[in-house]
């Protein structure tokens, strides 16, 4: 029998039925009823006012303050009218988190009254107190004061809990002197100096009806459930969202009967509950299935607009959270919760496009006469080859560390994979004589009753971070557990300064008498002669590849943290930023400043975390254990018999080397140097390497020690049982 604790939780595990939940409402009715968009404008405001507020949404502009009372006005009788008693400025600051300061809607009266109010100027302007976010040097601890302001461009929404309804307001996050505290001011910057761009390069290909172009994102998230009872016996899962130790069950994932299966029925329900709230919230969950390692679940939405998306993205992970309890689970986000198994990512689709030309990444039947697709993809081939390192950094955590360059995530080498067609038409494009694309053809699986389709003209690649998936790039190289703001704040702006790069240089041609055609394939072939290295369609797992990408294609493999994060102190990346109206030199610095105590911190918790649980659980068990066992022996002796003393002296060898580890990782601990990047460096190269050796220590002994007295729940009973 496990030990009393474990078995408790075994106990409490089986008694567990799914949560009954609701019949869902008909999807007309569920769709987004907890949301305060056009449809809901325009049913609340005059004629007059929807129209102003519905082209700013659309078209972009400056909002009319003087609409704001009556939009307010609205918002508050249709919130209260559903059961809302507060609001919410909803911001997500530099914490991957989001933050919200509920306000109530009563104004108290002198005579002992109150009365419902909610002005134009509380719909537009609130003032959380900023002094305690992240702010990478911005603020002194003194400087308290931050404005969130209302991003008209999101809507609003009721976020319904068991204690009550909260009206909640899409914010950006600014400081008293005007600097972005947040992650939404940049990702509306880069939309928005994207968008300059590619109209630019739009007229310069004779397009005059050009429509406000936006980039469009649809992010997968993975996840694990673990049972609660599991988890509330393993301080790594609670404070550190992985587990620091636990050897490896006898089946993990390797007969790949996880991988789209049977979704186990408490599962479904928690699924499906979760769906339900996001329908109401006006998120458009679309897939969901059971991923590949054990324990381990997806779901993905259908694409956005990027500011709505990234809203929603961060909405999908509280509701993940919040109804995971409700189900008695715990949802993990960490991007490698598990060793030996899959971990987690969150990969981004990115596109591009507006109401007037459409998806402008999509390449058609025939894309190498596609001229507006050749410049817009080569705009992305150049972007990520001048700023790769720039991509990888913008993926830095403590998390994602263990993910990348793993079996289940692309390599820290970021390269971009195009598919055998458009490969083939660049490759054409380079050497001077493009003539064709490759046609997908007919898929014929040789029995009648089984339909021939059209299949697509090149394969796909799991192991590139940036890969071309039909209309869109898809970054795979995104950890589970980040927002997706920081990677579209970066590619945006990447994609904005090539897109302008190449309107110069055509605008150039153009001025000087060439041809359209002749003066863009010029521009094409320079951009694949200078930037055609970063495309690769082969195994990026491979040693060779790894070999070839630094050596001979000059690309970085930038494998940590404390490799990745400096790039945003290099001057081409500050230039970039300041170039496209982004982030200033001081927006920049701040956020190198705040990733990089994140990852120290995050590693010095694990630190700390390992040393309690070796010292405080594991030796206990160990050496009870080994007492147990000595006495065992001695029984042995007395009876004549010839005890094995091998598993005894192995366990001796384990204890000294868990002590031996314990001890040289709390030095190691006190021993951090000062100055953020050697700070850096020696959890990367010190503490992460100390922590791993104490795990093979620890997990020696799970593997010998009575599983009556070993205190934390094993790989097998987390993976497993739900």
């Amino acid at each position: 029998m496990p030990s009393s604790h474990r078995y408790a939780a075994l106990q409490q595990i089986q008694r567990r039925r799914p949560v009954a939940t609701t019949a869902a409402a008909p999807f007309d009715e569920l769709w987004a009823s907890d949301v305060f968009g056009l449809q809901a404008m325009k049913e609340a405001l005059p004629g007059r006012i929807f129209k102003s507020i519905q082209r700013t949404i659309r078209e972009g502009g400056k909002l009319d303050l003087s609409l704001a009372n009556a939009v307010a006005d609205a918002m508050k009788t249709w919130a209260t009218g559903r059961g809302a008693l507060y609001y919410a400025h909803v911001f997500y600051p530099l914490t991957n988190s989001t933050a919200e300061k509920h306000d109530g809607f009563i104004s108290p009266k002198s005579d002992g009254r109150v009365i419902t109010e909610f002005t134009g100027k509380l719909l537009v302007q609130g003032e959380p107190d900023g002094s305690s976010f992240p702010n990478g040097g911005i603020r002194s601890t003194f400087e308290a004061r931050g404005y969130t302001a209302w991003d008209i461009t999101s809507p609003a929404y009721l976020m319904q809990t068991p204690n009550g309804v909260t009206l909640c307001i899409p914010t950006v996050f600014v400081s008293w002197t005007g600097e972005a505290l947040d992650k939404k001011t940049p990702l509306l910057r880069s939309n928005a100096a994207m968008n300059r761009q590619a109209q630019r390069l739009l007229r310069l290909l004779g397009e005059t009806d050009i429509a406000p172009v936006n980039s469009s994102c649809g992010a997968e998230q993975e996840y694990f459930l673990v049972d609660n009872a599991f988890v509330a016996l393993r301080p790594d899962l609670l404070l550190a969202g992985r587990t620091l130790f636990g050897a490896p069950p006898a089946k993990g994932q390797q007969f790949d009967d996880h991988y789209f299966g049977a979704i186990p029925e408490r599962v479904q329900v928690f699924m499906q509950d979760v769906e339900q709230q996001l329908y109401r919230l006006g998120v458009p969950a679309k897939t969901r299935h059971n991923e590949v390692a054990p324990g381990q679940f997806e779901i993905a939405p259908y694409f956005e607009a990027a500011n709505v998306a990234t809203d929603h993205q961060q909405l999908t992970m509280t509701v993940l959270k919040s109804t995971a309890k409700k189900h008695g689970f715990s949802c993990l986000l960490h991007e490698k919760p598990f060793a030996g198994i899959n971990g987690s990512g969150k990969h981004v689709n990115w596109s591009i496009g507006n109401a007037t030309q459409g998806n402008l990444l999509d390449p058609g039947q025939t894309p190498h006469d596609n001229l507006q697709f050749l410049l817009f993809c080569a705009a992305v081939i150049r972007g990520v080859h001048s700023y790769g390192p720039l991509l990888r950094s913008v993926v830095a955590t403590a998390g994602n560390d263990h993910r990348l360059g793993a079996n289940e995530a692309p390599p820290a080498i970021i390269s971009v994979y195009l598919g055998s067609q458009l490969e083939d038409v660049f490759n054409q494009i380079r050497e001077g004589n493009l003539q064709s694309s490759a046609k997908g053809g007919v898929m014929t699986l040789g029995v009648d009753t089984l339909p021939e389709f059209t299949k697509d003209p090149g394969d796909r690649n799991r192991t590139s971070p940036f890969a071309f998936t039909g209309n869109r790039f898809e970054f795979r190289a995104v950890g589970s557990n980040q927002s997706v703001a920081g990677p579209l704040v970066a590619m945006n702006t990447v994609l904005a300064d090539s897109i302008g790069w190449i309107a110069d240089r055509l605008q150039s041609q153009l001025e000087s008498g060439t041809a359209l055609g002749e003066a863009a394939f010029n521009v094409l072939q320079q951009v694949m002669r200078e930037h055609g290295s970063v495309v690769f369609g082969g195994d990026g797992y491979s040693s060779e590849w790894h070999r070839l990408a630094v050596e001979e294609r000059g690309l970085e493999n930038l494998r940590t943290c404390a490799d990745a994060l400096p790039v945003l102190q290099r001057q081409e990346v500050r230039e970039l930023f300041e170039r496209q109206g982004v982030l200033s030199a001081v927006e920049l610095e701040s956020r190198f400043e705040v990733y990089a105590e994140q990852y120290v911190l995050a590693i010095e918790v694990e630190a700390k975390l390992a040393l309690q649980i070796a010292r405080t659980q594991v030796y206990p068990a160990a050496v009870r254990y080994l007492g147990e066992l000595g006495q065992a022996l001695q029984e042995q002796q007395a009876m004549g018999l010839h005890p094995n003393l091998k598993l005894r002296n192995q366990l001796g060898e384990l204890l000294e080397q868990l002590n031996n580890g314990c001890e040289s990782l709390d030095q190691s601990l006190h021993a951090a140097p000062h100055g953020t990047e050697a700070h850096m460096r020696h959890c990367a190269d010190s503490l992460m390497p100390l922590i791993g050796d104490l795990r093979v220590a620890v997990d020696g002994l799970e593997g010998l020690v009575d599983d009556d007295l070993w205190p934390l729940p094993s790989y097998q009973e987390m993976l497993f049982i739900r």
